[in-house]
């Protein structure tokens, strides 16, 4: 039986209530009985998405089918915090273990307190995210960015990646903001992220070039490391580049090919700004993915061959159409970890001489 509760999200004149309901009811229809939410029914998942799926029950009050969504992660969890970057069926299919993976559960588990308020569900919980933010830091550099994982041996990439770094600062944040609320505070988690989110807004050059990649574009304004005139400048910026007008956004900038979930990302970052206008336009533009029968969405749509591609209705694209429309309206306490979040404030003057600044404007 659905736990789901009035009060769902909605945006007038783009998506009702009961259209919200009915993509809600799509991620049902496509989650195990043991809790796990594949990219598509019969398919392979990935933490990051799994729990943003979690993240869209939560917000639609199907809040026992979240729990066994976060209580999924816990039995699939390896010994050291992390979990294989691909999984079907609980079987790993890629061994890599990414960090930005390990770190979202903080994020997922954060948003159903502030939903649920229920906190004897966030201490079971509390290991899960722990581990997970411990097996990040393990791949913290002496100057404050995240590898962007480990190998099956152990060995840790050689990179950090920008929409990834931006990612683990807010999960860092939430985990930390977690802590507080469990009387359990990590003064060094939110340290960690002060330095994260320090490089992330201010020396972008430290981070692999993915420039070509929406994500990189919007992803420090998502995470919460850009704000104010910063996130506006950064917006206006590249644009062009990347927004379709009536379409949606391209993922990457020299291919003709619009994505559902980077488009209710980037509405997430608009509703982070005070932009709900702007937001709102952006989220009608991509209903032309929306399939009207059980509110699944279609990955994307390549406008040159007029097609949409690729041939799935991936879950996380319903998820994050979900959490865009809640972030836009507020329906549910959960939008703050988008848009106003209750977290730890950074942790003193920590900048410019123990981020390494010096060495990295040389």
């Amino acid at each position: 039986m659905s736990d789901a509760s009035p009060g769902l999200p909605a945006v007038p004149g783009v998506l009702d209530a009961a259209d919200i309901a009915r993509s809600a009811g799509y991620l049902l229809s496509t989650q195990t009985p043991e809790g796990a939410i594949p990219w598509f029914p019969g398919g392979h998942l990935d933490v990051w998405d799994h729990v943003e799926c979690a993240m869209a029950l939560s917000a639609t009050g199907h809040l026992e089918a979240a729990r066994r969504a976060y209580a999924w992660l816990a039995g699939v969890q390896d010994i050291d915090g992390s979990w294989p970057a691909k999984l079907r069926h609980g079987e790993a299919v890629n061994p890599i273990r990414e960090a930005n993976h390990a770190a979202y559960p903080a994020v997922g588990v954060w948003h159903h307190l502030l939903i649920t308020g229920d906190e004897a569900f966030a201490q079971k919980m509390w290991p899960v995210v722990r581990g997970g933010i411990e097996f990040v830091l393990g791949l913290r550099t002496e100057r404050g960015e995240i590898q962007w994982a480990r190998d099956p041996g152990g060995q840790p990439g050689d990179h950090a990646l920008l929409t990834a770094c931006a990612s683990i600062h807010q999960a860092l944040r939430c985990a930390a903001a977690l802590g507080d609320r469990l009387g359990r505070p990590q003064p060094d988690w939110e340290l960690a992220a002060a330095h994260l989110g320090h490089l992330v807004a201010e020396h972008e050059s430290v981070f692999a070039d993915r420039s070509r990649y929406s994500m990189d574009w919007y992803y420090p304004i998502l995470g919460g490391a850009v704000r104010g005139a910063a996130a506006k400048e950064r917006v206006n910026e590249r644009w062009d580049t990347f927004v379709v007008p009536g379409l949606g956004i391209r993922c990457v900038s020299d291919e003709p090919w619009v994505t559902g979930a980077e488009t209710s990302e980037l509405v997430l970052a608009l509703a982070a700004m005070g932009e709900t206008e702007l937001g709102t336009r952006l989220l009608a533009d991509i209903q032309h993915l929306r399939d009207p029968d059980d509110g699944a969405y279609w990955t994307g749509y390549q406008f040159v061959e007029d097609e949409n591609w690729p041939v799935e209705r991936s879950t996380w694209t319903a998820a994050a159409v979900i959490l865009a429309a809640d972030a836009l309206c507020g329906a549910t306490p959960g939008a703050r970890v988008f848009t106003a979040p209750e977290l730890p404030a950074e942790t003193g003057p920590v900048f410019p001489e123990s981020c390494g600044c010096a060495a990295l404007v040389r």
